[in-house]
């Protein structure tokens, strides 16, 4: 059996990131994931500040990505109707932008290897052993044998390194479900616009539009999910959504799918969900950090991912990394966490959200940190964690600054 230092299984966002920070700080990572890529990944595509901001930490350069599309504002639709423009700071750097995951996930791969992970795309792990104390047994394609040190899971919500070990919730399905759909020849609004549209019956839920120039754009839209809602419902809600008239307009009459929907379940309970177990770290949805208000998982899958690579990092016994992560991924991501759950009962009936986007139209003030806040520009549950206060706090610039 062949010895590793680090393993990370899968290579999304969350991975790449872990495995960028090790192999940077100078361990031996090996990245395995069963897909090879470029691989299309069912998302939203849309990248916050918080999103940006890890990107631009880890290295990665926009000019590579095709589809990168810098956004300066976000269109929002009222349940009743009201429309309100909030714009984006416009200086000092960039607070938002879209980017096709099938791109993005691919160049934070190749970056992985420029810092010297080994990448070992299209091919699985197919067995778990965590009996020995000293390594976690891995085997690969079902016969080469693997025996890591230490093991970062960023392989999914329904993760088979927590499957194997016996962390899994029995039923498990994500607290939210999401449809997506690339559309082209879109001549509305929605090809220069990013739009949120807050639909009555969709409540906490939404559907949006993002823009990926030369008129095509990623639309979709986002549920909490109930006990027994059939996926066939949600399939006519798409139809349903796709024929009303503010909709239609945004998009364009002439506008075709670039190819069938796709669907997702959105995991969304990090607070509660296993973070370690021995010498394997869970990251991104393997830990369930999306954040329950707008389903938004790349910042956090990238923040955990790095937090992993850190610890493993920084720390020599298995129950020291442990820790070590643990505490930085509660101090980062709890106490926002549950603020989105609050909010996100505000935005469960229609009163609620009429009244949120009222206020965030109220005046240019109000517009413009509506949207740092939507955006994730500073945490959540920011000015209730003192801890987290900086000299910038409210005025920091957002990433990328000169592109």
């Amino acid at each position: 059996m062949e010895r590793a230092d680090v393993v990370v299984v899968g290579a999304g966002p969350a991975g790449a990131a872990a495995a960028i920070s090790m192999a940077r700080a100078g361990r031996e990572v090996v990245l395995v994931d069963k897909a090879r890529f470029p691989r299309d990944k069912c998302c939203g595509d849309g990248l916050t500040t918080l999103a940006l901001r890890e990107l631009e930490a880890l290295g990665l350069r926009p000019e590579v990505i095709p589809s990168w599309t810098w956004v300066d504002a976000a269109w929002l639709r009222s349940p009743s109707g009201r429309t309100v423009e909030l714009a984006l700071p416009s200086t000092r750097a960039w607070h938002a932008a879209i980017a096709r995951r099938s791109e993005l996930d691919a160049a934070l791969v190749d970056l992985a290897r420029h810092e010297g992970a080994k990448v070992l795309d299209g091919h699985g792990v197919t067995a778990v052993d965590v009996s020995d104390p000293r390594v976690v047994g891995l085997a690969i394609d079902g016969h080469v044998g693997l025996a890591a040190n230490h093991v970062i899971a960023a392989d999914g919500m329904w993760s088979p390194i927590k499957k194997a070990i016996g962390l899994t919730e029995p039923g498990e399905l994500g607290e939210w479900h999401a449809f997506r759909q690339y559309i082209t020849g879109v001549t509305g609004s929605a090809a220069e616009r990013l739009w949120v549209w807050f639909e009555p019956e969709l409540l906490p839920g939404y559907a949006w539009s993002f823009p990926l120039g030369g008129g095509t754009v990623n639309v979709g839209f986002g549920i909490l999910r109930s006990a027994g809602t059939p996926t066939g419902h949600m399939r006519a809600q798409w139809e349903q959504l796709l024929r009303r008239d503010h909709i239609v307009a945004a998009l364009g009459s002439n506008s075709t799918p670039e190819g069938p929907h796709k669907a997702w379940p959105i995991p969304t309970h990090v607070d509660r969900a296993p973070l370690a177990r021995g010498r394997v770290l869970f990251v991104g949805d393997a830990a369930a950090a999306t954040d329950p208000l707008t389903g938004e998982g790349i910042g956090q899958a990238l923040l955990s991912g790095r937090l992993a690579g850190e610890a493993v990092t920084a720390a020599a016994r298995p129950e020291a990394i442990a820790a070590t992560y643990e505490r930085a991924v509660a101090r980062a991501l709890f106490a926002d966490h549950r603020m989105s759950l609050l909010l996100s009962r505000v935005l469960s009936r229609e009163r609620g959200a009429r009244g949120a986007v009222r206020f965030a139209g109220l005046t240019p003030w109000t517009r413009r940190n509506f949207a740092r806040w939507l955006f994730e520009d500073e945490p959540r549950a920011g000015l209730l964690t003192p801890r987290r206060w900086h000299r910038q706090f409210l005025s920091r610039p957002g990433a990328y600054a000169g592109r």
